[in-house]
């Protein structure tokens, strides 16, 4: 298994000032697998239970019962780390969680879920102060050549002008296969274009709708799979409740409530409209991209190559804003720009101490080009950090900064 420091670090600071951390996200990202990497070398004991095996839930039941079989199983004194995998299944856990943390101050728990409706709502409501939840998405492109080819990533890690290189060129073609198949680990680590495909319709199949059957009526569920379609041909577009409704035939409120389901299930991200003049942004409708760009080539039904796709802005545009979402600070909020007039800016990142706007082409630039609507955007709002993200060149011109994709996680 191959180690993601990103999220050990933020475990680390997390554990420094809080008893309990939740790692939550999509299935088959790696949350268990960052679980079991987690070093516990600074712990007493270690234990690691999952939350799926009925009789560990029943351990859950009364607070004695899981006492004793931490004393049992861990040490006597309960001082160590506990470790809980897909702790959803195991009823009132919320509240057990809150006892173990408040009685027993040497012992730090690590949990992770696959996202669900009411996952959120419980820890806000019984662990208030006392968790901390770290979002989990699949593999950033660095951490896919970590997994593909660790040249190449410390490469991509080390390259601070990108030029045509052999060795670029090959990380070039890494992020090509990339943007189609994605960066869920078990896709990652295989080679076949045909098993990388199998995988995530296994993935799509045998999980995603499986865990949506619960929260679907058996009515809705062929309008369902149709809105899931529809929502994958229009990655980088507006969100039109009204317009899906009729085509998914689903009826208005239940299209509302899936799309919605599909965001907690972290399948889709919605973006909201930045706006500081209302009269000149257009309405209040979202943007909708994909949290993982192969899952999303499933759903859609093309592996086809990047350079042959009618959609391959789109979906570069959606590979920038996961690259964004994945750096944000706390505090940040990523929204897009669009105006009554025609205007529009891909995405602007806003935080307590920054903002920075950013446009994403699916170009290879030779040279730097003017982008009028992102200097008038940055000039109107005060922004000075403007970002375009393109394929090939690299540098400042004109108050632009231009970032290949293969290197998108420097933007900010």
């Amino acid at each position: 298994m191959i180690p993601r420091d990103i999220y050990k670090k933020r475990i680390e600071t997390a554990f420094k000032s809080l008893p309990i951390v939740v790692l939550i996200g999509a299935r088959q990202v790696g949350k268990t697998s960052i679980m079991k990497m987690y070093p516990t070398e600074g712990f007493k004991n270690s234990l690691f239970l999952n939350g799926q095996d009925p009789d560990v839930a029943a351990l859950f039941g009364h607070l004695d019962t899981i006492e004793q079989y931490l004393r049992n199983n861990l040490n006597a004194d309960l001082d160590g780390m506990l470790m809980i995998d897909e702790f959803q299944f195991i009823n009132g856990i919320a509240t057990m969680l809150k006892l173990l943390s408040d009685k027993h101050d040497k012992l730090k728990i690590l949990c992770s879920g696959s996202s669900s409706l009411d996952i959120q709502q419980r820890l806000d409501e019984s662990l208030a102060g006392r968790v901390r939840v770290i979002e989990v998405l699949s593999l950033s492109f660095a951490e896919f050549l970590l997994f593909k080819d660790e040249k190449l990533h410390q490469l991509q890690q080390s390259l601070l002008a990108p030029g045509d290189s052999a060795l670029t060129r090959e990380l070039h073609l890494a992020f090509q296969e990339y943007m189609i198949y994605g960066g869920l680990p078990r896709v990652a680590l295989t080679s076949n274009t045909d098993e990388k495909a199998e995988l995530l319709n296994d993935i799509y199949q045998t999980y995603l709708l499986h865990d949506v059957r619960r929260y679907v009526a058996n009515e809705h569920f062929v309008g369902f799979n149709r809105l899931l379609r529809l929502l994958g041909a229009q990655i980088g577009n507006l969100v039109n409740v009204n317009e899906l409704s009729r085509e998914s035939r689903l009826p208005y409120s239940e299209c509302e409530s899936y799309i919605n389901l599909l965001q907690q299930m972290y399948i889709i991200k919605l973006i909201e409209p930045y706006y500081t003049n209302r009269r000149k942004v257009i309405g209040k409708m979202k943007k909708v991209y994909f949290c993982d760009l192969g899952l999303r080539n499933i759903i859609y039904g093309s592996f086809s190559e990047m350079p042959f796709r009618t959609d391959n802005g789109a979906i570069f545009e959606n590979e920038i804003l996961l690259e964004l979402w994945r750096k944000r600070k706390a505090d940040d909020k990523i929204y897009f720009y669009r105006t009554t007039n025609g205007t529009e800016v891909d995405f602007v990142v806003q935080g307590a101490l920054r903002t920075a706007a950013i446009e994403c082409k699916y170009k290879s630039l030779e040279k730097p080009i003017s982008i009028a609507a992102l200097n008038n955007f940055g000039n109107e709002e005060n922004i000075n950090n403007r970002f375009v993200a393109n394929i090939t060149y690299h540098g400042d011109h004109n108050g632009l900064n231009f970032v290949p994709g293969i290197i998108a996680d420097r933007i900010l």
